[in-house]
């Protein structure tokens, strides 16, 4: 073996060895947040594959198991959705210190929150096109049959999803004593608005551009969804309203931060966000050709043939859910650590939401 990330164990590499029934001749590490990702390169085939071993949240509700992900992501063989294959499924935790699965590699170039498009495509034609790849690819996700996955994800209602998100900030609180009020008003504004009725699909549950990979050279192309670990059955406006918080539109304001700025002064976590707040998520949808938010609603509708309604309610559902999952993260590190450089993020995220029950029109 050529080349060994530090993370893949002489176990690890014997169970890809048999699975793979292949010699392993590299491996690189991709990732090492949430989850430990790693490229596996092997002997006699040019194509690739990647281990996926998640490293913490993941005996929490936000996520279902890696042996749900896997059978997820076998579900989707048999759909159009562009997804990498299960190749196989380790549930000794002997092995890698947890379950893991291993799927194809799948090329293609991600989009990390913040950044700007892969220089190839920061021409107009580009950013329109792949604002209508993601629309697309959302709505190819939203029009499977649920049946496959009925066993695999669980049926949450954005009321649902609001309760438990208010579970795990009331265990936020406890374990960090921080109370966060206008969080909590934001679920209350969330409660008070909720559809009454809603329609159910499949739902990836993280569905951005950081989790879609893109190929071609002029003209982008998807090429996979990754990351199902997210994935349930449930109301799929509240993955177009969570693809929309992080869309930018050039006329969207920036936020005054100066309560932010002065709880978190001098903090690398506050100059991003800062750049978060001068830039957005997503800071090419402000080029030029980039689709609005209102259009990729309107392409939405137009390829599902659903109509979007109550827009704001599933911005504002978007953003809590975020900054409930930020607040997880930072009790996870404060407690792991006794650090957190969160809570920014946390605190912005809330003002994002405040700013869109605010506004109106």
């Amino acid at each position: 073996m050529s080349e060994t990330a530090p993370d893949v164990t002489p176990a690890i590499v014997s169970y890809l060895e048999d699975a793979l029934a292949d010699r392993v001749t590299e491996t690189e590490r991709l990732a090492d947040g949430l989850n430990l990702i790693v490229k596996i390169s092997t002997a006699s085939t040019a194509d690739a594959y990647v281990v996926r071993r998640p490293n913490k949240l993941r005996d929490t509700d936000l996520f279902i198991s890696p042996e749900r992900e896997y059978g997820v992501i076998k579900a989707l063989e048999s759909t159009s959705v562009a997804a990498p294959h299960p190749v196989s499924f380790c549930a000794d935790e002997s092995i890698a210190d947890a379950p893991f699965l291993v799927t194809t590699f799948l090329d293609g170039e991600v989009v990390p929150s913040g950044t700007l498009l892969p220089e190839r495509f920061q021409t107009p034609a580009a950013r329109r096109r792949i604002g209508a790849e993601l629309i697309d690819t959302l709505a190819e996700i939203h029009r499977v049959d649920t049946d496959p996955f009925g066993d695999l994800c669980e049926r949450l209602s954005p009321r649902e999803q609001i309760a438990r998100a208010t579970a795990r900030l009331d265990a936020v609180v406890d374990a960090t004593d921080c109370e966060r009020p206008r969080l909590r008003s934001v679920a209350e504004w969330l409660r008070a608005n909720v559809p009454t009725t809603t329609d159910l699909t499949l739902v990836h549950g993280d569905f951005r551009p950081g989790n879609v990979l893109f190929t071609g050279t002029e003209q982008p192309a998807v090429s996979g969804v990754l990351d199902w670990e997210t994935a349930m059955l449930g109301d799929p406006l509240t993955e177009l309203g969570y693809l929309l918080l992080r869309w930018r539109d050039a006329d969207d304001p920036r936020l005054s931060l100066d309560g932010i700025e002065a709880r978190y002064p001098d903090t690398e976590a506050m100059e991003r966000v800062q750049m978060l707040n001068e830039r957005g998520l997503t800071p090419f949808a402000t080029k030029a050709g980039s689709p609005s938010r209102r259009e990729l609603v309107a392409r939405y509708e137009e390829v599902t043939g659903r109509s979007v309604e109550n827009e704001r309610f599933y911005r504002v559902h978007a953003a809590f859910m975020l900054a409930t999952v930020w607040a997880d993260l930072h009790r996870e590190a404060l407690e792991a650590t006794g650090e957190s450089d969160r809570g920014p993020y946390v605190d912005y995220m809330t003002l994002v939401a405040e700013q869109i029950i605010a506004d109106k029109s």
